[in-house]
């Protein structure tokens, strides 16, 4: 299905996300030399972009989503998923991640974006009408207007190399 345009900022900033997970991935195993450069893009990620895209989620999306009993299980799902990433954000500020620690973060953090887009997003397309829909885009504009509005560009320790 085709994504809303009132969650469309939403789901470009999951593909930002997404591209950092995509690149940890791709540099596993992470080692210890390059450990502290992935770890500060993980916490500057998290610092300019994804901690006010989980409030937008909590404070916006979540509650509108609420108002459909069936999405209630989900939604709590996604909190807990906030809660537990939000744990591996401050590992990550801390710099007490281990490469293991990183790529689990990756895994969890794309397994939940997927949950989104994939379950959340799709539902609520088809349960909410388009004034609905057009007033959850209203709100969450206001919610993410001091996010970053571009995919942050790698350091040079976790750039991909080149060929």
């Amino acid at each position: 299905m085709l994504r809303d345009r009132n969650l469309i900022p939403l789901s470009r900033q999951h593909q930002h996300a997404l591209a950092l997970c995509v690149r940890i991935d791709r540099a596993s195993p992470i080692g210890d030399a390059d450990l502290a450069a992935w770890q500060a893009e993980v916490a500057q990620h998290f610092e300019s972009e994804i901690r006010i895209h989980f409030a937008a989620e909590e404070h916006v999306l979540f509650p509108a989503a609420r108002r459909f009993p069936e999405l209630g299980p989900l939604v709590d799902e996604l909190l807990l998923d906030h809660f537990m990433l939000r744990e591996c954000f401050a590992e990550a500020e801390a710099r007490e991640m281990s490469a293991a620690d990183l790529s689990e973060f990756a895994r969890r953090m794309s397994a939940h974006i997927r949950k989104e887009e994939r379950q959340l997003f799709e539902r609520m397309q088809e349960l909410m009408c388009q004034e609905e829909l057009a007033r959850l885009g209203q709100g969450l504009e206001e919610a993410l207007k001091d996010a970053g509005q571009a995919c942050a560009l790698p350091a040079n320790a976790t750039r991909p190399p080149t060929k």
